[in-house]
């Protein structure tokens, strides 16, 4: 049965946040508290986290996975962005938009899109994440917690530890602001392009 973390959402325990970032450095899944809803995360490099996730939401090998980073500069080293990509990217971040680019040989290969070669990333807009990200020192590689069979993500902790208690290692307790998916922008050729329309503000690109 999986831990349940309740971490404070505006001054997130140093404490607990360590914790969490043992137990992912042991190659452990969790699910945490997002802008948008709850998602599954585990450390970049791990492969059995990886496939685990795969399992939870019964996706194949093109599913985008998404990696939280903590700032700008950490996400500059994963994706390949020229300067109007960077400041669209810098116009919406923190907050409730994934961004599918190009992924830069520091993105471990298993986590990218086969043929393309992708990788979502974002920045969310959220305390307790951003301390984890910051904690651990790198990339949290996630999905958003959509259950197989349903349209709506979880977005309260207590059903996630109800739901997946026993396939998840750690959930953290905590709120979640918008209960949508993320907007997913897909940026990979050069253009814009809306995949998801979720959290987020999409009226400027309505006239596209």
């Amino acid at each position: 049965m999986a831990s349940y973390v309740e971490i404070h959402p505006e001054n997130p325990q140093e404490r607990l946040v360590q914790k969490v970032v043992d137990r992912l450095r042991k190659g452990e899944v969790i699910a945490l508290p997002t802008d948008s809803a709850y998602a599954i995360a585990c450390t970049m490099g791990n492969k059995e986290g990886l496939e685990r996730i795969r399992r939870i939401r019964q996706v194949g090998e093109k599913h985008h996975f998404t990696l939280l980073c903590h700032d700008f500069a950490q996400l500059g080293e994963l994706v390949i962005v020229d300067n109007t990509q960077f400041r669209l990217v810098k116009s919406l971040t923190p907050g409730p938009y994934t961004f599918i680019l190009k992924g830069t040989k520091e993105v471990p290969r298993m986590t990218l899109n086969p043929k393309k070669s992708t990788i979502g990333v974002r920045i969310p807009n959220h305390r307790i994440t951003n301390a984890i990200v910051g904690a651990l020192g790198e990339p949290l590689l996630s999905s958003t917690l959509i259950m197989p069979g349903e349209e709506e993500p979880l977005t309260e902790g207590w059903i996630v530890a109800d739901r997946l208690g026993n396939a998840l290692d750690v959930v953290i307790e905590g709120p979640v602001s918008e209960g949508s998916p993320t907007t997913v922008l897909n940026m990979a050729d050069g253009n814009v392009m809306i995949d998801r329309v979720g959290a987020g503000d999409i009226s400027m690109f309505e006239v596209q």
